[in-house]
């Protein structure tokens, strides 16, 4: 597959299942995610791979932080099966510092561009993969479970297997209405 054509053609996939990602694929996931652009090369990410028992821990962590909200049996039910959409899971969190030149609003995106090239490394890969946020991102409880400091944030959950039931083509999203130009100084 080309860049272009997985960069342009490239959807989310609900339906993972093993194999996960192998020990060397996920080097070079990872690897990816620390390409990114970073001003002042600060890397204010961390991510948390999270798979096989792992799995399991994750979703008694969600269970918990639910159940700390006054969830009812239902939501308990399912936050349980949350952390078994994929064999793999990648916690990408942010480890902003302080710094004169660059802002954390700059330092919370360049740890997005790490999710999406992860992301983009796994379809590239072969594997599929979604990249979920939602309330268990901002949850507090979850943030410390995970060791994730007050002050930062978890950008999100990147789900990766291999791709179950193929997901339906989407059709290519108009850019029109969200482009602008300016061609000349006058």
């Amino acid at each position: 597959m080309q860049a272009i054509d997985l960069l342009t053609q490239r959807q989310s996939n609900p339906q993972l299942q093993l194999p996960a990602p192998s020990p060397e694929h996920l080097a070079l996931i990872l690897q990816a995610g620390m390409r990114v652009p970073d001003h002042g090369g600060l890397q204010p990410w961390h991510f948390t791979v999270v798979q096989a028992k792992g799995l399991h821990k994750l979703s008694k962590i969600f269970v918990e932080a639910v159940t700390l909200n006054g969830a009812d049996e239902t939501k308990l039910n399912k936050t349980r099966k949350m952390a078994f959409r994929a064999p793999m899971i990648i916690v990408i969190s942010t480890k902003c510092v302080e710094h004169g030149k660059v802002p954390k609003q700059e330092q919370v995106v360049a740890a997005g561009c790490a999710a999406h090239a992860m992301q983009m490394a796994a379809f590239a890969l072969g594997y599929g993969g979604m990249w979920r946020t939602g309330d268990l991102s901002y949850n507090p409880y979850v943030k410390s479970a995970l060791n994730v400091a007050e002050q930062d944030e978890i950008i999100g959950f990147l789900y990766i297997g291999s791709n179950g039931n193929a997901a339906s083509t989407k059709s290519p999203k108009s850019f029109e209405a969200h482009v602008s130009y300016i061609n000349d100084l006058s």
